[in-house]
């Protein structure tokens, strides 16, 4: 659907700057958005590798070893039929703290590699396990602590005050977790009755 509308855009845009004589402003507007984009791309370069090399120094450390544990608790709620030594857990784990960094890039390799995993132990290839059910929901969600690429965006765009949007990207994806946890609970359980019956 979109690879046939921004192409018709695209040209429907043409042909109007042409008629209008307004060709100018086209090639001025192509010259600005890639020199923009060109700017953001380099901000989102520079706090990914911030942030991803502030994640790796943490896995070298005992830091994430004591954030698993306190989420422990959370992640019982929430994964009950993930075993907490194997490695599915660290990489469940790791995905979920990436996330509430807001660092969405380097979240979905680790959920990827979540989700292989316990595709791997999955007994039923072609279904989805509570497991991998909830972990989609979350990354969707995605709660956010530090909404990263969001504050990088407002910054390479000039914005006087670029943290400012932090407190209501806690409201709302926190209400969306809870939201969709919940959601995914009650569907879990009448999957569950449905199956017993």
């Amino acid at each position: 659907m979109l690879n046939t509308f921004w192409p018709i855009c695209i040209v429907v845009s043409v042909i109007v700057s042409v008629l209008t004589g307004r060709l100018d402003n086209i090639n001025n507007s192509i010259f600005e958005s890639t020199g923009s984009a060109i700017e953001l791309t380099i901000t989102l370069i520079g706090t990914m590798c911030l942030w991803s090399g502030i994640m790796e120094i943490a896995v070298n450390t005992s830091l994430i070893e004591k954030i698993k544990r306190v989420l422990r608790p959370i992640m019982k709620f929430l994964f009950p039929n993930i075993n907490f030594q194997e490695k599915e857990y660290q990489e469940v784990c790791m995905n979920i703290i990436s996330n509430l960094l807001g660092l969405g890039n380097a979240a979905t390799p680790l959920g990827l590699k979540a989700m292989q995993t316990m595709q791997d132990k999955n007994s039923e290839k072609d279904k989805l396990t509570d497991s991998m059910a909830m972990l989609i929901v979350l990354n969707t969600a995605s709660l956010q602590i530090i909404p990263t690429t969001v504050i990088a965006i407002r910054t390479s765009l000039g914005s006087n005050n670029p943290t400012k949007i932090i407190v209501p990207v806690w409201i709302a994806t926190l209400s969306a977790a809870i939201t969709a946890i919940f959601a995914t609970k009650l569907f879990i359980k009448l999957e569950k009755r449905k199956k017993a019956k």
